[in-house]
């Protein structure tokens, strides 16, 4: 199952001008647990998808409000020649097809 399948928000935005977040948001427990549980949701299978080491990718999960936030580093500062979304609005796509 994709995390689209599960999610109900996925969404990016810029944690400052060199970093980007990721909020992970589920409608309920099962599939929260299914998606903290599962061992695709790792650095070393999310910094390929955005060009960056596993080691800069942090993965928090927050049960209470069953989310999970990753944050990772821009490839390019926020507003720098080169940086194609100056919001990050629009970086979460390739998170869209993650198989859990």
């Amino acid at each position: 199952m994709r995390l689209i399948d599960i999610a109900r928000v996925v969404r990016s935005k810029n944690a400052g001008p060199l970093h980007l977040t990721f909020d992970l948001m589920f409608a309920d427990r099962a599939n929260y647990d299914r998606c903290v549980q599962s061992p695709e949701l790792n650095a070393a299978r999310i910094a390929p998808l955005y060009g960056v080491p596993a080691d800069s990718v942090r993965i928090q999960p927050y049960p209470v409000a069953l989310a999970v936030k990753i944050t990772l580093p821009r490839l390019a500062p926020a507003g720098s020649p080169g940086d194609r979304d100056v919001y990050g609005a629009q970086q979460h796509v390739p998170l869209l097809e993650l198989e859990l």
